[in-house]
This record gives C-alpha cells, structure tokens and sequence, in this order.
C-alpha cells in the first residue's frame, strides 16, 4: 500500500507508511497459459504447469499480500479487517462493509473456460438464502451460490482476445443453421425460425441443454462434420465453426458444444473490452486479458466443464436478450487516461497509456480504494501529503509490479519512466459508485 506520511506525521503512522507492493497469487488452473503471467512477471517461461489468472485484492481464497518495507508481508484481507475505515473509506464501508468490492485479475487463456452466467444481486440473494437453508456446505460441489452477492464482470484485451458471449440476434443463427443444413438439427432450426426472438432462443437452448447423452452422440458428429465442410469452403461463419470444431474435440459429448452455436463470437483488440453483466452467457476462449469482477464466487455453468451443472437453475439466471454484445473502446478522460464505463457499482477499470508524443503526467484521486497495474514499461508514482512543508515521496512501478492504494491515501501522479516498445502502460481498479 502507498502510504506516504510527512516526518512529523511518521511515528503515529508508522504501520501505515511501511507498507508498499503487492505481492498477488497465481491460480494454476488447466486452461491457463505457460507463458503470459510468468512473462509479464519476470520470470522463465515456460513455466512447468499452466498458470490462469494472477489474482489482486481482498478475494478471501488468495488475497494479495502487502510488502513491508522491511520485507514482511500483511494479508491484504487482515488489513482491510483491522482497519476498514482508513482502507476503504466511509463511504465503501456503509455500502459493502470491510469487503473489497472488487478483484482485479490478469487472465491468460490458452484453451477455453466454461461457459457460465452470473446471477443479479437479488438472484444470488435468494439463492444463498435456499441453499443455506437446505445446509448445502459452501464449498460443497453442487453448490450455485457460495455468497450472496452479484458478479458483473469486464474484460479488457492485453493482446488479441477470443470469447463467446451474449446470444446472437436470432435471425442471423437461423442463417447459421441454414448453412450448415444438419439434418439432424432440421427441426430445431424451424423450432428458432418460427419465433425468432429471446422465447425462440429459450426454447431451442432449452432443447439443447437437455438432450440425453446419447442424443448428442448422434447429433455432434454431424454438426462437426458440417462445420469442417464451411470452414473448408471459406464460408460466412468459419470462424463460429472453426469454435465448434475446437470445443467439440475437448468436448466430444458436451451440449455446451450446441449451446455455442447460439452465442456471439468475438475477437477483442488490445485495449477493448466486453462487458458481461448477470444473465449473460460466456465463454473465455483465448488469450490475455485484465478482468475486473465483483468480489463473488456465484457462477452458474452450463457446460464445456466435468463440474456441476444445474441446468433448471441456469434457466432461471440467463437473460435470453439477443443482439451484437457492445464492444467497449473506453472513454478518453484526458491524452493518457482511458476509462471503461459499465453500471457496475462495485468497480471501475481505467487505463493509462504513454508514447514519446504523449508522456504527460496522470493525477489520480479517488474517494474509494485503488490498484494499480504496470503492464508495460515503468511508471513513477508521486505523492505529497497535506501536511506542513511535508516532501513529495515517490515510487518506482516497474512491468508486473501492483500498489494498494487505500482510501485514506493522498492523491498520486503517475509519470512514465521508461517506454516498453514506445509505450508505457498502467491498468487501474477501482470501487464504482458510492
């Protein structure tokens, strides 16, 4: 954490002062990428297993560590328990108690996740409320709610980005099917272009989602048969089949296979990003991203994973709305400050660029508590305290490297200090609306 205090301040803010970097967890899930986070951290790639996600903030499985200056580390999550007010400002207290509403991940896919959806605020109200009622042990394997929060999510591009996410307006999948002409999927074809809409689309992934196993052991070979054909013959939707004939060889009996058919299907840019609110289904397929999502387990899968899938409960989640999913630029504050706007309350994602052209410096302040990310190059951080005659204090940032601002902070400048391929690089979490 950056807390910098003037000398005549130092003896009463002692514990407050000492505290600098983040040190964050790495989860080594199967999907997960050899190279990225080890890259981006320093380290020898390959790196023996895969490693998924490098975790930063309060997540009670792997909260980040702040490091002392005498190099002891603090849980970040102890912290935030001893002193919630100086950490997470009044305002975020009153709001989410000592909670960190938000976790900021570095996400780094190689192969695909499961596709899932999020439940509302009142959903994973009502939900955890059932099943602590029914005693479901939280961490017990067929449970859906593990706490009783919301969990929006956003995910912005590091490099080239592919997922499937939100259902595709209902006309243009009927063309998808049209094109692949599955004689096995006639009927449900008909089924979508007799009402193409968000019913249509809830009746026919119904269907789908709950065909017997021996079912879509018939049915899968002949979609995949059939998207080889289009993805040989250059077709309109090569690239949603080239997925169906990846997922399906990963998956060979997994109606998430079908399912996907039904979902929009993006390549994001480096520096855009998606928002994914509750209900929508998803699926990470590959590449780096920053994500930044409410502080909550709630995860409702429907597929292309061995765990729990509790479809009725899933139906009651998804929102069937169709349509393109709004790929997100991010609004530009000022030359360096980019910032990605979504209804979210419990976070917002900025980012923060510098060429030689534009190498201005950033101030940043903020109600509520910060992280920062150095993605690219290095970056100085400069803070004065309001004290009297009190000294600016600085900090080197370099690639890899986080901070712990806390609300209680004074406001920092962020100045580059040195350009990785032309261009320096911070992301920014933050909480959203008080």
């Amino acid at each position: 954490m950056l807390c910098w205090a003037s000398d005549e301040q130092a003896q009463h803010e002692e514990a407050r002062t000492t505290v600098e970097l983040l040190r964050n967890a790495v989860r080594p899930y199967a999907w997960g990428s050899r190279t990225a986070i080890a890259d981006l951290l320093g380290r020898p790639v390959p790196t023996p297993h895969p490693e998924a996600e490098l975790w930063m903030g309060a997540h009670p499985g792997d909260p980040s560590r702040v490091v002392r200056s005498d190099g002891e580390e603090v849980s970040l999550l102890s912290l935030l328990d001893a002193d919630p007010a100086h950490h997470l400002g009044d305002a975020c207290v009153r709001r989410w108690g000592s909670r960190l509403p938000f976790l900021m991940k570095v996400l780094a896919a190689d192969e695909p996740l499961s596709l899932q959806a999020h439940p509302s605020a009142e959903q994973a109200a009502e939900g955890f409320a059932r099943e602590e009622a029914a005693g479901i042990a939280r961490n017990a394997p067929n449970r859906n709610y593990p706490d009783p929060t919301a969990k929006p999510e956003l995910i912005c591009a590091l490099t080239e980005f592919h997922a499937l996410a939100g259902f595709r307006e209902a006309q243009r999948t009927v063309r998808l099917l049209d094109e692949l002409a599955v004689p096995s999927l006639r009927a449900h074809r008909e089924l979508l272009a007799a009402q193409p809409d968000a019913a249509g689309l809830r009746a026919l992934f119904t269907t789908w989602i709950t065909l017997p196993e021996h079912y879509l052991r018939e049915i899968l070979p002949e979609l995949l048969e059939a998207c080889v054909e289009h993805v040989r013959g250059h077709g309109e939707f090569s690239l949603e089949c080239r997925t169906v004939l990846e997922l399906g060889e990963t998956y060979p009996h997994d109606a998430g296979v079908l399912a996907s058919l039904l979902l929009n299907r993006l390549v994001l840019q480096p520096g855009e990003a998606i928002f994914l609110p509750a209900g929508n289904l998803h699926a990470y397929l590959h590449g780096t991203g920053i994500e930044i999502l409410a502080n909550s387990d709630n995860i409702l899968r429907c597929g292309l994973t061995p765990k729990h899938v509790d479809v009725p409960e899933l139906l009651r989640v998804l929102d069937f709305a169709c349509g393109d999913m709004r790929v997100l630029k991010g609004e530009s504050l000022d030359a360096n400050l980019t910032a990605y706007r979504t209804p979210a309350d419990e976070f917002e994602l900025s980012r923060l660029d510098w060429t030689p052209a534009e190498s201005g410096t950033v101030h940043l302040d903020s109600p509520g508590p910060q992280i920062l990310l150095c993605t690219k190059g290095s970056v100085r951080l400069v803070s004065r305290h309001q004290g009297n005659g009190s000294l600016p204090r600085e900090l080197l940032l370099p690639r890899g490297q986080s901070v712990w601002l806390a609300a209680s902070d004074p406001a920092v400048s962020v100045q580059p200090v040195e350009l990785e391929d032309g261009t320096a690089q911070v992301f920014r979490a933050a909480a959203g609306v008080f």
